[in-house]
């Protein structure tokens, strides 16, 4: 069997920026990340599950220069980041129990 997208990202290194994590859950359910409603309600979800989040200011060229869609979305996210805590990005450290939590998300299609 092969390693699921969050796996992947995790061997990386420890923390990853909350969009990676975002766009490698979609990834595994087979669901199109480039929808800032439903990363919203996954950031409260994970929010919610007390999951260690640390608050961090992701710079659109961080993001990928060559990933413009990825810059895109972060660039959307930027612009509500003040009045909406769930439109920031956030650093997370996948652990077993966090990557557990993030699983248990119910996307939507």
């Amino acid at each position: 069997m092969s390693e699921l997208a969050l796996d992947v990202i995790r061997k990386r290194v420890f923390f990853h920026n909350s969009i990676d994590v975002w766009i490698s859950a979609c990834d595994e359910n087979n669901i199109d990340w480039f929808n800032v409603e439903e990363y919203k309600r996954f950031i409260a979800y994970l929010l919610k599950n007390n999951l260690q989040l640390k608050a961090f200011n992701l710079c659109t060229h961080e993001a990928g220069a060559t990933e413009e869609k990825k810059s895109k979305f972060a660039e959307i996210l930027g612009e509500t980041k003040n009045s909406d805590p769930n439109t920031a990005t956030y650093t997370i450290k996948l652990n077993d129990e966090s990557i557990g939590t993030i699983r248990k998300f119910s996307f939507q299609n």
